[in-house]
């Protein structure tokens, strides 16, 4: 997978100076419903709409041993062909001020624009030149919090935030709360993973503790607890949402407030969340993470954007998730500090 050097400077730009290696490629959309096989393991209709990307063993009941994602996908959306994994995160709307909603869909990030929606993932093994091992076949995990609406809450997580897009290659200003004001390029989310694993659970009951945060920051090479002690990748989503045809401030609320919500109830932006399975084949990840690959990684079998964009999976749940809705898919209603319905 081969980058323009205007792309390879893009993402450059992105990294910290002491940055060395990374692998960065798109992903292109799968599917987006209401299917949720982390949290809600063979339920058909989960409470909140997610976009999903990745391999297109994707569904409602992916229990691990009984399903193992390299084996049963037979394709997948991301530029890295053995990567089957799969990754998702919640989707945002716009409320206008009659109340009805519109899904916010999403666009291709510097270097991906051919790509169909989806988002830009990140592995990044080490700032310091230190092994990391790559995860382990049935590993999955969640970073963020669905019914956090506050700042004090959602501190409990690092570097899980918004970029108000200037233009397509703006990553200053983060926020950990949605931006304000109209945003001239759309809203980037920004959700990062912990880097720190316990090396015995390929999950836990919150999805969440199994992992951890190193002391200090991942990029300053801070050490991992006692009680997760191996090193693994840093995971990092960039989703880009494409904002721009409701920048017009007469379609705002009065009083001021932005208008987007997310498909689980949060006008605050601070129930920022994305899901993780691990689904590359072999060992092709730490293949990867051991060869310092800096964006373009030869060590890996690649394919084109276009591809990537033919992979696809049938929808499970059938329902009008675009369009003028009333009311959030599946009835969620916005929420709240207080949990009190506001919408």
């Amino acid at each position: 997978m081969q980058l323009s050097l205007t792309s390879v400077a893009a993402s450059l730009a992105l990294l910290a100076p002491s940055a060395h290696a990374l692998l960065r490629f798109s992903c292109s959309q799968l599917v987006v419903e209401r299917l949720d096989p982390l949290v809600y393991p063979g339920v058909t209709g989960s409470p909140h709409v997610h976009q999903i990307i990745g391999g297109n063993a994707f569904n409602q009941s992916m229990e691990y041993p009984r399903m193992d994602i390299p084996s049963q996908a037979t394709c997948t959306t991301c530029t890295f062909a053995e990567d089957m994994s799969n990754y998702w995160t919640a989707v945002l709307y716009f409320r206008a001020r009659n109340g009805t909603y519109k899904r916010v869909q999403q666009m291709a990030n510097s270097g991906f624009e051919a790509a169909k929606g989806g988002m830009t993932v990140y592995y990044t093994p080490s700032y310091n030149n230190q092994k990391v091992t790559a995860f382990k076949p049935g590993f999955r995990m969640i970073v963020g919090n669905p019914t956090y609406r506050t700042e004090a809450q959602a501190k409990k997580y690092r570097q899980l935030t918004y970029t108000c897009l200037e233009n397509i290659l703006t990553r200053t200003g983060e926020t950990m709360d949605m931006p304000k004001k109209a945003c001239k390029a759309g809203i980037m989310a920004n959700i990062r993973f912990p880097t720190c694993w316990d090396g015995k659970n390929l999950d836990s009951a919150d999805h969440s503790s199994h992992v951890a945060y190193p002391s200090g920051t991942f990029e300053s090479g801070g050490a991992c607890p006692s009680t997760h002690p191996v090193k693994i990748p840093q995971l990092f989503y960039e989703v880009i949402w494409d904002t721009r045809p409701f920048n017009n401030p007469n379609d705002w609320p009065t009083d001021g407030s932005q208008p987007f919500v997310w498909s689980y109830g949060d006008p605050t932006g601070y129930g920022n969340h994305g899901d993780y399975m691990f689904g590359w084949k072999g060992d092709a990840l730490q293949k990867a993470m051991d060869s310092n690959c800096n964006i373009n990684c030869p060590q890996l079998k690649s394919q084109s954007i276009q591809q990537g964009n033919q992979c696809s999976k049938q929808v499970v749940v059938n329902e009008n998730i675009d369009g003028w809705l009333k009311e959030l898919p599946g009835g969620m209603p916005v929420t709240d500090a207080s949990g009190k319905v506001i919408y």
